[in-house]
């Protein structure tokens, strides 16, 4: 529309008399409008494939998990300690943007190998890794302390200059967060200390040398030098990958504070194309996205946005994104609510005109029809009597319909509930008889104790007190109670899941009324407990154990392997 105006204001001013002056000033506007509505063009082109993107996320997930997988499986496959090493490493790589928690144990499994074989260097590299780690999701105090129990001329050059990056970083993010500004401004002053450790060790031509240049011209506002400097980092990358969508990110960021923002929501929208792309869950690009078109009044897009950012968070699993989408989330969802509800205004005054215009109809039709013969009209009202008691009529049967259906879910509901009691109240009992049991031995244990020390048998009690046999054989009958009880409430359990699996995958325990660990899991999934984390705390083994054997028997299914689960909850009835 101002292109439109100022071509008007253009053709009157020089009222067709001075042609060529009149070409010449058409095409400077043309030169300068163009370029301005094909940038807005890419823009939209941009948008539409970003929300193409995010609706096909399920498939980059999926893939990526897949990736992830097959260097599981060749992880495992290794016999050499030096390729597991490597693989360990790749797939820390993997999951250090897709799964924090997953990152951690990897890059520690990575570290207790390479201490293992003996090699310093590895396991020093590692422990850098998992600093920087630590800084990403906010464990500050964790990543400082790492850093500080390592020693430095103990390094090679390129894990030097990884600790000095890791270094910067902390006290980068550090000096970004706090609230004491006297804080802020030490934490920076480190931040710049070890940025110049790693102008001194890094390669000139690194990414590493390239990013911390970039960032320092840009904190000094030079702005021009530093979209340079990102220009070399452009030709280090290739397109669709993580490390494009960084370099994009840090584009955009010289664009914003430069003032042009078409330029900078381009760059970032490119970083955040490949972010969903690449399935990387530590988003940062949408959310600050979301926040521009916030902004400028795009509810409905930011919405989408910041939604998906916030369900990327929540899988890679750390508070610290929280913290920063949170407040974000907040205005965007009361924006785009504040929209839906003048919309929904809008609407109900649309069917209100059209309702007063349809009244007025019915009223001509009804002065019309006065006119109709006595005849035609008692026969219009008959018909429209019987058309009355046919919508009633099907308005009785739909809502017969509804109280059948909902009769049924009462009684599903009812069952279930008994279910639950008889459940609770077996498991309560045995729980009561499991504590009382438990006192008893914990005072056994105090007398065996105090006899052992009364008559200075520290030895023996050391001996005693060192050894895990107790627990493993609590664990052991902590673990037959709980058979006894589920195979008392559910006698046919195992054989029910068993229906469920291949014939060659089904699982038949060696001893009577007790449970394999897989049928264990299963028998928590069916109590309810789903949770891999609380089933891994129940049976004593790691979260990622747990989840290996839900993958394994669900693979083995008979069924629909994402039907297997619920399947298996409504199992049995207890007796």
């Amino acid at each position: 529309m101002l292109f439109c105006f100022t071509i008007f204001v253009a053709r009157i001013l020089l009222n067709g008399k001075h042609i060529e002056m009149r070409n010449g000033l058409i095409t400077l506007l043309l030169a300068a409008f163009l370029p301005a509505l094909a940038q807005e063009r890419n823009l939209e082109e941009l948008y539409r494939q970003i929300d193409e993107a995010i609706d096909h996320s399920p498939e980059y997930v999926a893939a990526y998990e897949t990736r992830i997988n097959e260097v599981k499986e060749s992880y495992a496959r290794e016999w050499s300690n030096e390729e597991k090493l490597k693989r360990l490493l790749q797939i820390y790589d993997l999951y250090k943007a897709y799964n924090n928690d997953s990152a951690l144990y990897y890059v520690q499994q990575y570290i207790d190998l390479a201490e293992e074989m003996g090699l310093g260097d590895a396991a020093c590299s590692g422990k850098v890794k998992m600093a920087y780690q630590c800084s990403t999701v906010g464990l500050y105090t964790e990543a400082l302390g790492i850093l500080r129990s390592l020693d430095r001329s103990k390094m090679d050059k390129a894990t030097l200059t990884n600790y000095y990056v890791t270094c910067m970083h902390v006290y980068g993010e550090l000096g970004y967060y706090t609230r004491m500004p006297s804080m802020g401004e030490e934490y920076q002053k480190l931040n710049n200390v070890y940025r110049d450790s790693v102008f001194a060790t890094a390669n000139p031509k690194s990414e590493d040398y390239l990013l911390r240049y970039e960032t320092k011209l840009f904190n000094e506002q030079k702005y021009e030098e530093a979209l340079k400097v990102n220009d070399q980092r452009m030709r280090l990358v290739k397109e669709n990958t993580r490390e494009y969508a960084i370099v994009a990110y840090y584009r955009h960021l010289i664009y914003r504070n430069k003032g042009n923002i078409e330029e900078a929501k381009y760059w970032l929208g490119q970083s955040g194309l490949c972010d969903v792309k690449q399935a990387v869950m530590d988003q940062a690009s949408l959310l600050s996205l979301a926040e521009m078109l916030n902004n400028e009044g795009d509810f409905s897009r930011s919405y989408k946005y910041i939604r998906f950012t916030w369900d990327c968070n929540n899988r890679f699993n750390t508070r610290m994104r929280s913290w920063q989408i949170s407040p974000i989330l907040t205005v965007i969802e009361n924006n785009y609510q504040n929209e839906m509800d003048r919309n929904a205004k809008v609407l109900t005054g649309s069917i209100i005109v059209v309702s007063i215009l349809a009244l007025l109809l019915v009223g001509a039709l009804l002065f019309l029809r006065r006119r109709n013969s006595q005849l035609a009209t008692a026969r219009n009202a008959l018909h429209d009597t019987n058309t009355r008691l046919a919508t009633l009529n099907d308005e009785l049967q739909q809502a017969n319909d509804q109280l059948s259906a909902a009769n049924g879910q009462f009684v599903t509901l009812n069952s279930r509930l008994k279910d639950a009691n008889a459940v609770k109240e077996e498991y309560i009992g045995r729980f009561l008889s499991l504590c009382a049991q438990y006192v008893d031995k914990l005072d056994n244990y105090r007398k065996m104790v105090n006899k052992k020390m009364k008559n200075k048998e520290l030895d023996e009690l050391y001996r005693i007190t060192k050894s895990t046999e107790l627990k493993e054989q609590e664990i052991e009958e902590l673990n037959q109670n709980f058979d006894s009880v589920f195979l008392h409430l559910f006698p046919n359990f195992i054989d029910d899941f068993n229906a469920l699996l291949e014939p060659e995958l089904q699982i038949h325990p060696r001893e009577a009324n007790h449970l394999t660990t897989d049928l264990r899991i299963f028998a928590l999934i069916r109590l309810g407990i789903d949770d891999s984390s609380k089933i891994a705390e129940f049976l004593h083994y790691s979260v990622n154990t747990i989840y290996n054997y839900r993958a394994r028997i669900k693979n083995g299914a008979v069924v629909d392997r994402e039907d297997f689960e619920r399947m298996v909850k409504e199992l049995g009835m207890p007796r």
